[in-house]
């Protein structure tokens, strides 16, 4: 069944079709490749997007941003919080219930299991404390149980805790 006829014609068809494939290849090469493809950039325009404000923006600090916080800002902030969290007094779902969080004892709410990691937050739940837990739980009290991402932004910090305080 497999003579030398065979083999032959078995090698000639690929040699044949990679023959084929090579001179695609370079027919393609020729029609869609600019001659000058490698060519160094001719000329290019200035749009300015390259260039440094000459007066660096002063980030505000918490404080500030507390000062002039927005509630109603922050109560779209607080979809994310509500996925574990509720505001109505002694309802803990997955985290405990944050009524009256400001200023409030750390691991105060009964029938809420605390991880044992808050302890190294503090004692009291100020602005400052809770600001620095919402940028990153887990930088503020490691090992704690809360998974979440943190929220980089200090004026949306200070609008959620307004909200939360208001909402009390």
């Amino acid at each position: 069944m497999f003579d030398t006829m065979v083999i032959t014609k078995a090698v000639a068809a690929f040699c044949g079709a990679l023959l084929i494939f090579l001179l695609g290849n370079w027919a393609a090469n020729e029609l869609y490749v600019p001659r000058n493809a490698n060519a160094p950039q001719a000329f290019s325009i200035d749009t300015g997007a390259d260039e440094v404000d000459a007066e660096p923006v002063a980030e505000l600090t918490f404080d500030e941003a507390f000062e002039v916080a927005d509630a109603a800002a922050g109560s779209r902030l607080w979809s994310q919080c509500r996925a574990c969290h509720a505001l109505e007094a002694g309802r803990n779902g997955v985290g405990p219930y944050l009524h009256g969080i400001v200023n409030r004892q750390i691991n105060a709410v009964d029938g809420f299991n605390y991880s044992g990691a808050l302890t190294q937050a503090g004692d009291v739940w100020s602005p400052d404390i809770l600001s620095a837990f919402i940028e990153n739980p887990s930088a503020v009290a490691p090992g704690t149980s809360m998974n979440f991402r943190g929220i980089s932004n200090v004026q949306d910090r200070a609008n959620l805790i307004a909200y939360m305080e208001s909402e009390s």
